[in-house]
């Protein structure tokens, strides 16, 4: 048997209220309500600080954000920080140093990585200075860049938990860290630069003038999506990330865990979430339809076929908030009954909440995050307030063990046999 002492942190700690319920969970939503606008105010309100909120400036950090937190907890397991650190260390401090790395991590990804290498020696609308360069003013170059660069995170974020959620790292589950961080995040960022090529950079070959068909694909989806526009990829990949994240905190990974086998539970269970994300994307648009009528080719805004599918991904990360709301502060009830009937009544709940949350949405945003008002207008862009959300929710969990409501009691002590089957030797 070998041991896992660098188990993900994750999955080995054991944590418990403070308090009793419904009032962990209401205290621990508020700080996190008040951190999240906090940091929209400072950066992304266009009435506030530094106004990132263009709308696609401002979302292409956060969309980074959440790969980065992605990377930090579920990939690298917290590398290069220690398990004893976790462990010695006030959740307060360890969240702060935890989200300054993260934030250090975006700068360099962003200005570093893209802006400045591959921007300039290799895809031009990958750099706002290269696009300023050909002519392009300097907004528009800015929001261009911004679409590529975050498209990349988002295709990140659906790949990336493919491993350690359906697959639980097999087969570098016995692989100390940094070893398997590298791994896993070599094999996924290769799978989503190859996903980008092919959802993602056909957009770019209708987007200049002259089209650049010497350079990129025609958008192959244009005779069944009508319409040229990247969207159409936008919305179904949204639905991908919310399709894999409700495996991991509504459904407790059932029932794909029921497969023994951990390659063929991560096959089926990759099928499985592509499966759930083209329903919802289906579903979505089809709720749309019975709401404003179809879709009409070449049209504006909320009767144009790339807005309703954008939108539907923006339904997809609505349904996501309250789901990871109900499991992260209200203990992800019910649990009383079978696998099946507790799954069961909490999609109810989140279905309920989901549309509660669409229509309170459109009412409160643009007085208190100084959006627009409307459905389809440009500046009216929900994923990125609500992946914001989301990034402060995971903060709070990963990174602070939802202090003050919870506290860390002990450590799943967790060894694996030949095939990589955990056994639990109980808690310390």
């Amino acid at each position: 048997m070998i041991s896992l002492k660098d188990h993900m942190w994750l999955e080995s700690r054991v944590l418990e209220n403070r308090m009793p319920q419904p009032l962990r969970g209401i205290i621990g939503l508020v700080l996190s309500l008040l951190f999240f606008y906090g940091l929209w105010w400072i950066f992304m309100d266009p009435r506030g600080v530094l106004k990132w909120y263009t709308p696609q400036y401002g979302y292409m950090y956060i969309r980074w954000i959440l790969i980065v937190v992605i990377w930090q907890a579920y990939v690298f397991n917290f590398w290069p920080f220690s398990l004893k650190w976790r462990e010695s260390t006030h959740p307060v401090i360890t969240g702060a140093v935890l989200i300054l790395v993260n934030f250090a991590i975006v700068g360099a990804v962003i200005w570093g990585f893209f802006y400045n290498f591959l921007g300039h020696y290799s895809i031009p609308y990958l750099s706002v200075d290269r696009l300023v360069g050909k002519g392009m003013t300097e907004f528009y170059a800015r929001e261009y860049s911004s679409l590529a660069i975050l498209m990349f995170a988002a295709i990140a974020s659906w790949l990336s938990p493919i491993v350690p959620v359906c697959f639980e790292n097999h087969p570098w589950q016995s692989m100390k860290q940094p070893a398997r961080g590298i791994t896993v995040f070599c094999v996924t960022a290769l799978l989503s630069v190859l996903a980008f090529f092919c959802l993602m950079h056909p957009h770019y070959h209708v987007l200049f003038w002259p089209w650049q068909e010497y350079a990129a694909a025609f958008p192959w989806w244009y005779e069944f999506a009508h319409t040229l526009h990247g969207n159409f990829n936008v919305g179904w990949v949204m639905c991908g990330t919310v399709a894999i994240w409700m495996l991991e905190v509504t459904f407790d990974r059932y029932p794909f865990i029921m497969i023994k086998n951990k390659i063929v539970r991560g096959v089926v269970g990759f099928l499985g979430v592509l499966a759930f994300a083209w329903l919802l994307f289906f579903v979505f648009n089809f709720v749309q339809e019975l709401a404003w009528g179809p879709a009409v080719d070449g049209a504006k805004r909320i009767l144009a076929p790339d807005w309703r599918y954008l939108h539907s991904g923006e339904l997809a990360i609505m349904m996501l908030i309250p789901a990871m709301i109900l499991n992260f502060y209200f203990d992800n009830g019910p649990k009383k009954y079978g696998p099946a009937i507790n799954i069961a009544l909490r999609f109810l709940i989140i279905i309920v909440s989901t549309i509660a949350f669409h229509a309170l949405y459109y009412k409160i945003s643009p007085p208190l995050l100084g959006t627009q008002a409307a459905y389809s207008h440009p500046q009216q862009f929900p994923m990125a307030p609500g992946i914001l959300f989301i990034c402060v929710m995971l903060f709070h969990n990963w990174f602070m063990d939802f202090w003050p409501g919870k506290k860390r009691v002990g450590n799943r002590e967790v060894m694996l046999d030949e095939d990589g089957n955990e056994i639990e030797e109980g808690v310390h």
